[in-house]
């Protein structure tokens, strides 16, 4: 009865006002307590392990490297860097490029016995393939040839000669302006022949043309002699390691002396063989046609004797970019010298950052052709943009490996670009001077050429305008006619276009009148280094020249309550004049410098006074004169500048030099 009597509990839980049972599942129950487990042994005393050490060997750095990019090159870390450039006022991040000056900066602080290169991508140069051909893919290909010498001195005219084709004409004022590529056959073999410039500007041209080629020709005229260009083209060819072969041009001429020449030369170890030396000379007359066939056989028997010409055309094609350009209708062209291997239509080629498949290959004389094989020169259609003249092209697996490689490159050169132009803060004492001074003067340019050698040339010359008040400013370069991106950059930035050899579009020309951009079109590259110097003449700020008037002696001074000191004077040397400049001089030293507030002979006011006469004169601002006192009346005269020759006195006024007593 009495389980019977038990309140039943319902299946639904504790009733109300009761609390809830827990249930806890510990997950150690089933593992030993820590008492009967086994006792632990003692801790090893823990060794410190030495720092590593910081690598002391040389370096190399790419020239625009970020922080953390020169951390790694160097083995140091980031916050080291950072702190370096803290200590020298200033800020960087660990992804901002470095300067050159900011990454020897650090280099030096870190370990100053430590040697850092700096590579550049434009200076880079490729470390020298090696392949291993069979000896049976091996074939001869044709010598490379390199024209080069002084300016006006018939290299163009001569391989024009050579080729029999009308090059000459094509060239504004006679003077190649960047490099051709040609090939010419005798005997039944071929040879490519690159015609350089001879103008000073083209430096860069020579020395390109020189690095490519086997065989240097250096034309020397027979009336001319040797030329400061001939001296730098021997040095280019020596520099290259190429044998030279000398063309003694112009014998036609009656005042040619080619033994004069030969004299000469032998100054630059250039020994004629008929004087017991090594060198090849041959006497030609490219207007007349003489002694051609002579130069090239000596030209090939360089090559057979000296030089071992053979490539694979089996290879992938690689070889140097001479030139490029933008064409109108056919968009990207770059001239390449297949060095090895054949190119073929559809190869996916690279050239620096430019990167493409070609499309079409034309040879010199504008024929299309399907491959070029080793020492051909060929134009080729396809890039993605003109790739700069100099850069290494290959041949590469597909388009998407060139578009990477290209990609890379680019990024290299925007990073170098980007801590080349980064500028500095300008502090408060700096800007303050800097006003004070006037600043410099800035002369905005867009420069625009036909091909990337001629850009070169350009800015090359410009840059070697120098003067302390004014400077050139080339904002932007490009290849190709001028386009309205281009009016509408100079519009916004005050800059001048100045195309080489190309010629701006009619709506460029339309936007230009309205924008009133000024545009000028050159041929010939010294008629546009005058022009800019004329036009950095005009912004020079004209010279003050002081021109001394005459003197006047205080003998007495008469007190005017409402006016102040009028000094009672005598002329003694030249003429007063109202509107002078006035400076005081007392016992030899200057003591104030004003103007004339009044000058009057008798009551009467006038406008000078000649010598030997008195006059009385009120000075501006001072009444401090006393009885003996000079008064010497000067002019500031401006004149114009008339070219960039650097003033001795920076603007300011410039006191007549004493005239010399004639002698007796």
């Amino acid at each position: 009865m009495a389980d019977r009597q038990r309140p039943l509990r319902p299946r639904g839980g504790a009733p109300s006002g009761r609390r809830k049972r827990r249930v806890v599942i510990d997950s150690q129950a089933a593992r030993p307590r820590q008492d009967a487990r086994a006792p632990r042994e003692a801790p090893k005393p823990r060794t410190e392990q030495p720092a590593p050490a910081t690598p002391s060997g040389p370096a190399i750095v790419n020239s625009g490297a970020t922080v953390k990019e020169l951390s790694a090159a160097l083995g140091v870390t980031v916050p080291q860097i950072i702190k370096i450039m803290m200590d020298v006022g200033e800020m960087v991040t660990i992804t901002q490029s470095l300067g050159d000056e900011a990454i020897e900066l650090i280099a030096s602080s870190l370990d100053p016995k430590r040697e850092v290169e700096i590579k550049h991508a434009d200076e880079e140069e490729l470390e020298p393939e090696v392949y291993e051909d069979k000896p049976e893919d091996l074939v001869a290909r044709p010598p490379v040839v390199t024209i080069m010498g002084h300016v006006d001195h018939g290299k163009t005219t001569l391989l024009d000669a050579i080729r029999e084709s009308a090059v000459v004409e094509t060239e504004a004022g006679g003077i190649t302006q960047h490099i051709g590529a040609y090939q010419v056959k005798h005997n039944g073999r071929l040879v490519t022949f690159l015609d350089t410039p001879g103008h000073e500007a083209f430096t860069a041209l020579r020395a390109r043309g020189a690095k490519v080629t086997d065989i240097a020709v250096l034309v020397v005229a027979a009336d001319d002699g040797v030329m400061p260009q001939t001296v730098e083209s021997i040095n280019h060819a020596r520099a290259a390691e190429v044998p030279i072969v000398v063309a003694v041009n112009k014998i036609d001429r009656p005042d040619s002396n080619p033994t004069r020449v030969r004299q000469e030369l032998v100054a630059h170890e250039l020994q004629p063989e008929e004087w017991g030396g090594t060198t090849q000379y041959a006497d030609v007359s490219a207007k007349e046609n003489q002694g051609l066939d002579n130069l090239v056989e000596r030209i090939l028997l360089v090559a057979d004797a000296e030089l071992e010409l053979t490539a694979n055309p089996k290879a992938e094609a690689s070889g140097p970019i001479i030139e490029s350009r933008l064409d109108v209708g056919r968009g990207p062209v770059a001239t390449m010298l297949v060095a090895r291997g054949t190119l073929r239509v559809g190869d996916a080629i690279v050239a620096g950052d430019a990167w493409g498949k070609v499309r079409a290959l034309y040879n010199y004389r504008g024929e299309k052709v399907k491959d070029a094989g080793p020492g051909t020169p060929v134009e080729i259609l396809g890039f993605d943009k003109p790739p700069a003249a100099g850069e290494h092209g290959h041949v590469v697996e597909n388009d998407r490996q060139a578009r990477h490689l290209a990609g890379l490159r680019a990024q290299r050169v925007r990073a170098e670009q980007l801590a080349r132009g980064a500028k500095k803060g300008v502090s408060l004492e700096e800007l303050f001077t800097r006003i004070g001074e006037g600043g410099v003067q800035e002369l905005n340019l867009i420069i625009k050429a036909d091909v990337q050698g001629s850009v070169e040339a350009v800015v090359g010359e410009l840059g070697k305008i120098k003067h302390p008040e004014v400077a050139v400013n080339v904002i932007h370069t490009g290849i190709g006619g001028i386009t309205e991106s281009d009016v509408m950059l100079a519009s916004a930035s005050n800059a001048i276009v100045a195309g080489f050899n190309v010629r701006p579009n009619a709506e460029a020309r339309t936007l230009a009148e309205r924008e009133g951009v000024d545009l000028r079109t050159y041929r010939v590259i010294y008629q546009l280094t005058e022009d800019i110097q004329q036009a950095l003449v005009g912004m020079l700020a004209p010279e003050h020249v002081e021109e001394s008037l005459g003197e006047a002696e205080v003998r007495a001074l008469f007190r005017a309550s409402r006016l102040g000191v009028i000094a009672g004077c005598y002329v003694t040397r030249g003429v007063i004049r109202r509107n002078s400049q006035i400076r005081v001089v007392r016992e030899g030293a200057i003591i104030y410098e004003t103007t004339i507030a009044s000058l009057k002979r008798f009551k009467d006011d006038v406008r000078e006074v000649q010598e030997g006469f008195e006059c009385g004169i009120l000075l501006e601002n001072f009444n401090d004169l006393k009885e003996g006192d000079v008064l010497e009346a000067y002019e500031t005269r401006e004149i114009e500048r008339t070219d960039l020759e650097v003033s001795g006195n920076g603007g300011a006024p410039t006191e007549p030099e004493p005239e010399e007593p004639a002698e007796s």
